[in-house]
């Protein structure tokens, strides 16, 4: 028992103060832990919650219906518009027994090359397994590039006179600026192991081999788009000098040139020509309880770390105290 006035005061002082920041840093640790166990239980209820809601609806219910695949914004592999996703919509629609007909709701300026064929052969396949369920493609304002080679594999293209329809090319951006970061003395130090591996770099004047190379990569890519839309819309097609250009065309201006079939919208198709009017929506999209659960693992994972840093500080502090 320590004793006031005698010698070993400051010592017994330094033990109570080592006692006090251990009880302090104890009591933050649970504090951590308590919002820890709050939030969990706030997802716990939110899911069940969400599957109360959602609960497990058969698209039979429904009866007739037209079934629809929404394809919004950039098509690319970690995007909302991606081909897995899309690829799962399509196959859960064409096996729906209720589906009179699925329709691809397209608002995209299209994206990757690569997605937008996966999603084409796919819809290619289903139309070939399933040759009573008809496929349609209703562009709303805008069905280019990738998100055209798309819509070819429809039976029907369907546009607004606004639509924006076509641009059957393919890009690879660029630029150069060498003679700007000469005059800036800024020096170019990448190092490569293989000849042309830093070809095309901005920092460096243009290869006219390494160009040639690029140009023909993208031109075997342009020509799988062609020989995509040929495939899909055959006979209808009115082939000229611009069609394969990179142009972009309004939906009246397609249909002329036979790039899209008729005027429609969503609602029109599945009311006119599906004679469906009751729509069913396949798209898949995230689940909020996923993204919730994420959350909330990287914060269960910020806090652990965090108390271990902690207790590990506390001990090396413990032991510079003795």
């Amino acid at each position: 028992m320590a004793e006031w006035g005698n010698g070993r005061g400051p010592r017994d002082w330094a033990l109570v103060e080592r006692f006090l920041l251990e009880d302090l840093k104890d009591r933050q640790r649970a504090k951590r832990w308590m919002w820890i166990r709050r939030a969990a239980f706030i997802v716990l209820v939110a899911l069940l919650a969400y599957r109360a809601l959602s609960g497990s609806v058969s698209t039979e219910s429904f009866g007739a219906h037209t079934a629809v695949i929404t394809v919004d914004g950039v098509i690319a592999a970690d995007a909302l518009a991606n081909a897995d996703s899309l690829i799962e919509a399509l196959d859960s629609a064409f096996n729906a027994s209720e589906a009179k007909a699925v329709v691809l709701r397209i608002n995209s300026p299209g994206g990757s090359p690569v997605q937008s064929d996966l999603v084409y052969r796919e819809i290619r396949r289903q139309r070939a397994a399933h040759p009573d369920t008809p496929v349609y493609a209703v562009i709303d304002d805008m069905g280019t590039s990738g998100a055209y080679y798309m819509a070819v594999a429809a039976d029907k293209i369907f546009v607004n006179p606004s639509s924006l329809v076509g641009s059957i090319g393919v890009i690879m951006p660029g630029f150069g600026v060498p003679e700007l970061l000469e005059k800036l003395g800024v020096e170019d130090r990448t190092l490569t192991a293989g000849r042309h591996k830093n070809l095309l770099s901005p920092s460096q004047p243009v290869n006219v081999e390494e160009r040639a190379h690029v140009q023909g990569v993208l031109d075997a890519v342009h020509r799988h788009f062609i020989e995509a839309v040929k495939a899909g819309r055959g006979e209808r097609l009115s082939v000229n000098d611009e069609t394969f250009s990179g142009y972009f065309w309004s939906g009246d201006q397609a249909i002329a040139l036979g790039l899209a079939d008729d005027l429609g919208s969503l609602h029109s198709v599945a009311r006119d020509v599906v004679k469906a009017e009751t729509m069913v929506d396949y798209t898949l999209v995230p689940n909020p309880v996923d993204s919730v659960l994420r959350r909330l693992g990287a914060l269960a994972g910020h806090e652990f770390a965090a108390s271990v840093r902690q207790t590990l500080g506390m001990e090396l502090a413990g032991g510079r105290l003795k």
